[in-house]
């Protein structure tokens, strides 16, 4: 696993073997996981999702503690994967990172609590599964426009974003912080700690 420009995050490219009869990797190794991030993947919920080309999901977030990580690949088609440093008071607030993922390289992205996350599929039925720490809670969730020029988040110009409305409805940056929306880095940081045992170290 390689970490990301966002503190934080990783992505996974597993090896792919191959043969007249089909492919074959392992999508998630506990050992690579758990020397990576420094500590285990806790999973509360598995999702599934299916989208046309172009339809933009996020940016979404959980409140923290105790946030919702994620453990994201997409296993039809192709969408392109973005974290964005939500936490107030970290040193990358604002910034984000972009993988592709796709059912060729069989990358997977894992964001940390805290991060928000989003995605635009870039063929039609792209097939995205993740598994999360914590099950979804509808009065902890929150978004920010994934639209919002001051993140610029560069999405493919060729595709006209297809957003729920109420990932469209979603406050700016700026906005999300004066509501008081968004997680702070210090809780961020005191949360994952708490998830590491004794004599480990959070990995990155």
């Amino acid at each position: 696993m390689r970490a990301l420009g966002v503190e934080g995050a990783w992505v996974d490219t597993p090896k792919v073997f191959t043969d007249d009869r089909g492919r074959f990797h392992e999508w998630f190794k506990d050992g690579a996981f758990r020397d990576a991030v420094g500590q285990d993947l806790r999973l509360a919920q598995a999702n599934c999702s299916r989208s046309v080309r172009g339809t933009l999901r996020g940016i979404h977030f959980a409140e923290v503690p105790p946030g919702q990580a994620k453990y994201v690949t997409c296993v039809s088609g192709a969408i392109l994967d973005v974290v964005v440093d939500l936490r107030v008071g970290s040193p990358g607030f604002g910034t984000w990172d972009a993988v592709r993922l796709d059912d060729t390289t069989h990358r997977s992205v894992y964001l940390s609590e805290g991060l928000g996350h989003a995605f635009m599929a870039l063929e039609d039925d792209s097939t995205v599964v993740y598994l999360c720490s914590e099950g979804y809670a509808p009065g902890r969730e929150h978004g920010v426009d994934p639209l919002d020029p001051s993140l610029g988040i560069t999405w493919p110009e060729d595709l006209v974003p297809l957003l729920s409305d109420k990932d469209a409805a979603a406050p700016s940056l700026a906005e999300a912080e004066r509501q008081g929306l968004l997680p702070s880095f210090e809780e961020c940081a005191a949360y994952r700690r708490s998830l590491v045992g004794d004599g480990q170290e959070i990995g990155g």
